[in-house]
């Protein structure tokens, strides 16, 4: 007991004393924020598993964008190629031609109707018939039936005229 009453011994003491609460809070707080790190970690790791997922259905969305792009794409070239495309455009040109001259022109209308059922009259009759039937039936390119069309319509515009 003698040793412990030295002013040394007691400011040891009192030092060690010090020095363990000090180690002992800082072990706490290690062992919390340790506790926060994992938390931290844990939610990080959530977060980026929700983001990753998101990221990848993105990803297939965006894929799959690109093909129905690419599809309709070769879609519209082929429609834009098909036979008769160019045929229907010149239609419409045609059409709107008569439209104008039927306002511009007043005597056209009248001859247009005449010259019109004159031609449709050539029209019907080259349809009629077994040839036409057939062609008809059996399928060619539309360049061959273009010209044969035009060929059936001289041939009927000729014993029309005849």
């Amino acid at each position: 007991m003698g040793l412990l009453a030295t002013p040394f011994v007691q400011g040891l003491l009192l030092g060690f004393f010090v020095c363990s609460v000090v180690y002992i809070r800082g072990w706490l707080r290690r062992r919390e924020l340790a506790q926060e790190i994992n938390r931290l970690k844990t939610h990080l790791h959530t977060k980026m598993e929700i983001d990753s997922a998101d990221n990848e259905k993105r990803k297939q969305e965006l894929i799959a964008l690109k093909q129905e792009r690419d599809n309709l794409r070769i879609t519209v070239q082929s429609l834009n190629q098909k036979p008769g495309r160019k045929e229907i455009r010149q239609y419409y040109i045609y059409q709107t031609a008569l439209d104008i001259m039927f306002e511009k022109a007043p005597g056209f209308a009248p001859a247009w109707q005449v010259t019109l059922k004159e031609a449709e009259r050539l029209f019907d009759k080259s349809e009629q018939g077994v040839v036409p039937l057939l062609k008809r039936l059996m399928p060619t390119s539309t360049n061959k039936q273009v010209e044969d069309y035009e060929k059936i319509s001289r041939i009927s515009h000729e014993e029309g005229a005849e």
